[in-house]
């Protein structure tokens, strides 16, 4: 999976000291093919009824979830001894992958993903800043809309929105850019302040996988968006994997499973209309078809 010009680091270390690494050429060859391929073919289109495809949220991002689904890189690139030898040092034995997916970020000169750290954890029942890391890597080349980050900032506070101003206290030297060809990849802890930069001149592929302890307790709006819900999985991708890559996985952990779970639609006016609109297309369909088929069977009588 690891390209040659991997540089060899202590990562944990790094994180600790800066809160963010790069790791050049962490996909390459064929792999990183057959992984671009798999994510451009959920880009096509609009999730939609029984056509896979991606998800709009927001003007600027096509997002695609689950992406652990689609090809064998994703699934090897989750859990990596690269990656999880550093996790584990880093955030603690009971680490696990709970979040994995991807958007692309469509061309625009506005800055629509300023600066920010990460909220996912309830801040009033924690003593201390919970660590949560993220492995990001690029689907294609990035030249502008790159990620950024202000070494040194990881926690220092509980994650919230920065503004502009506040930023200027910083040394610009601590800013970290990171631009690349398609298979770049970096590690970042998700308290530090960091962004997607401004202006995106050409489409983003961009993928990332979200790390913690599982038993840490969520916020409440992330609860009522199930958002870290059991990873979902492709059983054809699953072949080889360790004990310790499973539990890493999540196999066999419920603990931020919710049975029943139904998330609250957002367009019920669209989603009605469009539901009518379709439900029309499939009578209309019938109604043709069966129009069809006696017009064939009268012509074939009476021949």
């Amino acid at each position: 999976m690891c390209g040659k010009g991997l540089i060899s680091v202590n990562i944990s270390e790094q994180l600790e000291k800066d809160g963010v690494v790069v790791l050049p050429g962490f996909l390459a060859g064929e792999t990183l093919r057959s992984m671009q391929l798999a994510f451009a073919s959920r880009l096509r289109r609009l999730r939609w009824n029984d056509v896979d495809g991606y998800e709009k949220t927001e003007r600027f991002r096509h997002m695609v979830q689950n992406v652990l689904q689609l090809e064998q890189g994703f699934v090897d690139a989750a859990v990596h001894p690269l990656v999880t030898d550093a996790l584990r040092s880093y955030i603690g034995p009971k680490f696990a992958l709970v979040e994995a997916k991807g958007w692309k970020s469509l061309p625009t000169r506005r800055l629509f993903h300023g600066w920010h750290a990460d909220a996912w954890y309830d801040q009033s029942v924690v003593a201390t800043i919970p660590r949560e890391v993220k492995l990001a890597f690029y689907l294609s080349d990035v030249r502008t809309g790159a990620f950024e980050y202000i070494r040194g900032t990881h926690r220092k506070q509980h994650p919230r929105i920065w503004r502009g101003h506040e930023i200027s206290a910083f040394p610009a030297a601590n800013i970290q850019r990171v631009a690349g060809p398609a298979g770049t990849a970096f590690l970042f802890d998700t308290s530090g302040i960091h962004r997607q930069s401004s202006p995106i001149l050409e489409p983003r592929q961009a993928v990332f996988y979200n790390y913690h302890d599982p038993s840490v307790k969520l916020q409440r709006e992330d609860l009522e968006y199930d958002r870290y819900h059991p990873l979902l999985l492709n059983a054809a991708l699953l072949g080889g994997l360790s004990e310790e890559d499973r539990r890493i996985l999540g196999f066999g952990d419920k603990t931020n499973y919710q049975p029943l779970f139904e998330r609250k639609p957002l367009h019920k006016t669209l989603q009605a209309v469009q539901s009518c609109v379709f439900d029309g297309k499939i009578l209309a369909g019938e109604f043709t078809g069966r129009v069809i088929a006696r017009l064939r069977h009268t012509f074939r009588v009476g021949r």
